[in-house]
């Protein structure tokens, strides 16, 4: 990638381009900016009903074992996981973060589970809905484990909503970017992004502010509800850091929805590949791993452009948790293994996403050489706001509780 972070052309990231900061770069960033939760653990329901087991010997749901080693190893975990038979996901759409090829190694490794794969394009909150609706029930519609923004993983745990467990590769995982009891843990994270389907737009938008320009009207769409989908939220947050506002203050991005809303440039439909794809939607506001996925998946067919915008350029985090009420904890656990091991980790980061042990596999040099050489100037990233978790909680309230009074569309 030869343009730098100052350009004013726009940035058409043309391969493996996200994830280009060094393992310094990146530890920097986001540990200076994240504030590990000072919360004390709650008691997961869970728990109580099996007899109040205490979360200070072992903060997990029912004394289930917090570690592998404490369940007696990862082999183990794995003939338990064999008798439970299946595992419930929920809101993994395969052309999500390399979703796709996550669930199928997992299957492959593991071909005793039978995987349900519940509600991919739910959102963050309707993952959290889903554990509460299907508390005590066993079926396969109770999720087993949820993959959520990274506001939900902490308000989950408060709310009694999980049980903790700490992965082999815990100690890799940046202690600002995990609870301290294991209650929820980041997986991965990307940075806001324009995708655009250039069969439709000819000319670019280079930043937030060219989004209101009249040859946009009717081109511009959210990827989910900004009332409860964590992508949209975070779009709007954006928005709010390239017009005026900041991490503490996203109201200038609501008020710039609201302007485009006014404008007739916002479109209520929620951006799909399919309707990227077809030009119903073409500027998405999606996350950089989603919109180069779906830019390779088309092949072509549109073109598709990944631009991002020279300000407002906001990096998310989400982060795995395993239900308090998951049927099969041991399962669940299996799947924490396979996601947060090296062989996972190299699937997020060919779906373009960068994982939480990014610093960790290159340290030790396990990342392959040709997908390391697709890595994209550190410089372009440098510049992306890293919220803390003190900043998102309020930020992403004051959003969703002030959307339908301020923008008034009905995302959908």
């Amino acid at each position: 990638m030869s343009q730098d972070s100052q350009s004013k052309s726009p940035l058409r990231v043309s391969r493996r381009s996200f994830l280009g900061w060094s393992a310094a770069g990146f530890s920097s960033a986001i540990l200076a900016s994240c504030t590990q939760s000072t919360t004390a653990p709650t008691a997961s329901p869970a728990a109580s009903a099996a007899g109040g087991a205490s979360p200070a010997a072992s903060p997990a749901a029912g004394g289930l074992p917090l570690t592998a080693a404490e369940a007696g190893g990862l082999e183990a975990i794995i003939e338990k996981a064999r008798a439970e038979g299946e595992l419930s996901v929920i809101a993994l759409p395969d052309d999500w973060a390399n979703y796709k090829e996550m669930k199928a190694s997992f299957l492959q490794k593991y071909p005793f589970i039978k995987l349900n794969d519940l509600n991919p394009d739910a959102s963050s909150a309707d993952e959290i809905e889903a554990i509460k609706a299907n508390q005590g029930n066993s079926g396969p519609q109770n999720p087993d484990v949820i993959d959520v923004a990274f506001k939900f993983g902490e308000e989950a745990k408060q709310a009694g909503l999980l049980q903790a467990y700490k992965v082999a590769t815990w100690d890799t995982i940046p202690a600002a970017l995990k609870d301290s009891e294991g209650f929820w843990f980041a997986d991965y994270y990307g940075v806001m992004s324009f995708e655009v389907n250039t069969d439709v737009v000819k000319t670019l938008p280079q930043d937030w502010s060219d989004l209101l320009k009249p040859e946009y009207r009717g081109q511009v769409a959210l990827a989910g509800d900004p009332r409860k989908s964590g992508q949209a939220i975070n779009a709007v947050w954006a928005a709010a850091l390239g017009n005026g506002g900041s991490l503490e203050n996203p109201g200038p991005g609501l008020e710039f929805f609201k302007q485009m809303n006014a404008a007739g440039n916002l479109l209520p439909v929620i951006a799909k590949p399919a309707t990227i794809a077809k030009g119903e939607t073409p500027i998405a506001l999606r996350w950089d791993y989603n919109a180069l996925a779906n830019r390779d998946a088309t092949g072509g067919n549109p073109e598709i452009a990944v631009i991002l915008p020279k300000t407002g350029l906001l990096a998310g985090v989400y982060v795995q948790a395993i239900s308090a009420y998951a049927p099969r904890p041991y399962a669940a656990r299996l799947w924490m293994e396979h996601l947060y091991s090296d062989e996972g980790q190299l699937i997020w980061l060919k779906g373009y996403s960068r994982p939480v042990r990014f610093d960790d596999l290159n340290a030790r040099n396990v990342i392959p050489a040709d997908l390391k050489a697709k890595l994209p100037d550190a410089a372009v990233y440098e510049k992306a706001a890293f919220p803390t978790a003190a900043q998102i909680t309020p930020a992403n309230d004051a959003i969703t509780k002030d959307w339908d009074s301020v923008v008034g569309a009905d995302v959908k």
